[in-house]
């Protein structure tokens, strides 16, 4: 992770204040790249931006405190990068609502899915579902513009996705992994490319509540494993990449670059089921 990797690139991280989002957008930095760190929680995004500083300095550093469902908002933080580093080459789509919003503990059932209310069903839709695609929206005329860019999506886990217990963090999520397959599809031979990162696995953040049987946080995925398969697919190394999702536990930072996508990645969304669809003559 020494290697400046991504001197003279600029990343706009979403969910930037904590947990994978800070980790992300740390890693970023010590690989040379311009970061906006972008959070809705204040407290959080301060916090998040004097760790970020303490890595480069100040400099390197912009912070925006905005919503990624706000049209308003995804424009601003755009703009503003831009001005402040002259320029933007990446977008992280991490912020999300996490399971504990509907289930704040471990050690009672979960509610099922036709329990969960249709406001916080409606929330986790806008911001799990909505928000990359509102957020991809607003960046993407810069990147086609150069003729270069990254769109790296946060989903989860496919099983995740279909789950019990996981109420509309899965469907919201299975949303994000969806837009990712057909955004990197019409992205194709245009030089910016879509791919989805996620841990591997449930991950050492707030989203999974620490009791019960998680007071165990060993039996977690590190949050550090993002580090490595974020930097690669920032950079120029990953350039010809599209349309995958990558388990970050399974990316090797030790194994020559070449191998340790291979190892780790997979087509993203379900075009492993192939055409199912009925087509007349």
């Amino acid at each position: 992770m020494a290697e400046r990797v991504l001197d003279g690139k600029t990343v706009l991280v979403t969910g930037a204040g904590r947990g994978l989002g800070l980790t992300m957008s740390l890693a970023l930095l010590r690989a040379g790249a311009n970061v906006t760190m972008m959070e809705r929680d204040a407290d959080a995004l301060e916090q998040g931006a004097r760790e970020a500083a303490d890595v480069e300095g100040a400099e390197p550093v912009a912070t925006f405190q905005g919503d990624v469902t706000s049209d308003n908002d995804a424009a601003a933080v755009v703009a503003q990068t831009i001005e402040r580093f002259g320029g933007l080459h990446g977008l992280v789509n991490n912020a999300a609502l996490g399971p504990q919003a509907f289930q704040p503990t471990n050690v009672e059932p979960r509610p099922r899915i036709w329990e969960v209310e249709n406001d916080l069903w409606r929330q986790f839709l806008n911001v799990n579902g909505s928000g990359p695609f509102i957020m991809t929206c607003a960046a993407l005329p810069h990147l086609l513009g150069q003729g270069w860019g990254r769109i790296i999506n946060v989903t989860t886990s496919l099983d995740t996705m279909w789950r019990a217990g996981m109420g509309p963090y899965g469907p919201a999520k299975a949303c994000a992994e969806a837009f990712t397959a057909s955004l990197a599809a019409d992205l194709e031979g245009t030089g910016v490319s879509a791919n989805v990162l996620v841990p591997g696995g449930r991950a050492d953040t707030r989203m999974i509540p620490k009791d019960g049987q998680f007071t165990d946080r060993s039996l977690l995925v590190s949050r550090d494993v993002m580090e490595a398969p974020v930097v690669w697919l920032a950079s120029e190394a990953s350039n010809g990449v599209n349309n995958m999702r990558f388990r970050a536990a399974l990316f090797d930072p030790d194994r020559p670059t070449a191998q340790g996508p291979e190892a780790a990645g997979a087509p993203a969304a379900w075009t492993q089921l192939g055409n199912q669809a009925i087509q007349k003559a």
